[in-house]
């Protein structure tokens, strides 16, 4: 039987840390993942790639507000933007690796809750990097709540809710059966509150390893991979006993996240994205740097940060 993979890609993979966004680097970034991905396939895997967008939608956000000639659209409709923009440019790199028609990109919506907490505590950061004198203008001028991001400066957060079901899974699910490799969920799908009987946008940016665990869970994945900037997890960061986590259980998983091991603003949500898709019976994760996916998922042992279900939830059927 064919396996599934539902791979995370970050979006500051397709906008990398000094670039600006033109449409140059972001082609030369997606065809850097798209020969990630293909090794996956190649290695007898049906992908799914969710992709966040977290530095385009905030471009794209600045770009909405610097004339006045045309309407600045809500944070939903810029999702949906980037979605698009953002699933052309990786379907085209896969097309030019496996052939046209091998990829199909899928504007996708995602159900969220009102009454989630996140909505009173955004703290999701968008678009570039601010001092502190244009942190506190932008606040004053457009309403943005900026907060300083790991030591580099001032960014703009919104709202994160937590994603309670894709209003289109059955489409990607046929897709998948049909042998194309499937983006969707770009960046993290556009938030909707589907209460009403229909879906209406909301303005907030899902985190795509939420979303990308939540799909692997729907699909009945058997892996997830969520690619990151290091080959893997680490512990005891930044000080002289610092190590890296190569083949953990979800115990040991959950007892180095309530250490605190994995902070809130950098791997803790990957964990949790992680023990929340092999509670729902996913058979493993991993955590790992591009170069690492395709090794990672064949089984090598030096490759990148696995989790597996604890015996426990083994036994229990979990």
């Amino acid at each position: 039987m064919t396996k599934t993979a539902v791979v995370a890609l970050g979006g500051n993979a397709l906008t990398r840390l000094g670039q600006s966004g033109t449409a140059e680097e972001m082609a030369d970034n997606a065809a850097t993942m798209a020969a990630c991905v293909n090794d996956v396939i190649e290695a007898g895997w049906r992908v799914v790639v969710v992709h966040g967008n977290g530095p385009q939608v905030g471009n794209l956000a600045l770009q909405q507000e610097a004339t006045t000639a045309v309407p600045p659209q809500p944070l939903a409709l810029l999702n949906a933007m980037t979605q698009g923009e953002l699933g052309s440019l990786i379907a085209s790199a896969v097309n030019a690796l496996r052939g046209p028609g091998a990829a199909a990109a899928l504007v996708t919506h995602v159900t969220v809750g009102q009454a989630d907490p996140a909505f009173a505590a955004p703290s999701k950061p968008i678009g570039p990097f601010f001092t502190a004198d244009e942190a506190e203008h932008l606040a004053g001028t457009r309403g943005w709540i900026m907060h300083p991001d790991s030591g580099r400066g001032y960014r703009r957060v919104v709202p994160s809710p937590e994603p309670t079901g894709i209003v289109e899974i059955g489409a990607i699910r046929a897709l998948v059966d049909a042998g194309c490799l499937v983006i969707a969920c770009g960046g993290g799908g556009i938030p909707v509150d589907a209460s009403g009987g229909h879906a209406a946008g909301i303005d907030a940016v899902i985190d795509k390893d939420r979303a990308a665990s939540l799909m692997a869970r729907l699909l009945g994945a058997q892996a997830l991979v969520l690619v990151t900037a290091v080959d893997h997890v680490m512990i005891n960061y930044g000080t002289p006993r610092q190590a890296a986590l190569r083949s953990i259980t979800t115990d040991e998983a959950e007892s180095h996240l309530r250490a605190g091991q994995f902070p809130p603003g950098s791997m803790g949500p990957k964990i949790e994205a992680a023990l929340s898709f092999l509670a729902g019976g996913g058979e493993w994760a991993a955590i790992t740097s591009p170069g690492l996916v395709a090794a990672t998922l064949s089984g090598e042992e030096w490759a990148g940060t696995r989790i597996e279900r604890s015996p426990s939830q083994v036994v229990q059927g979990r």
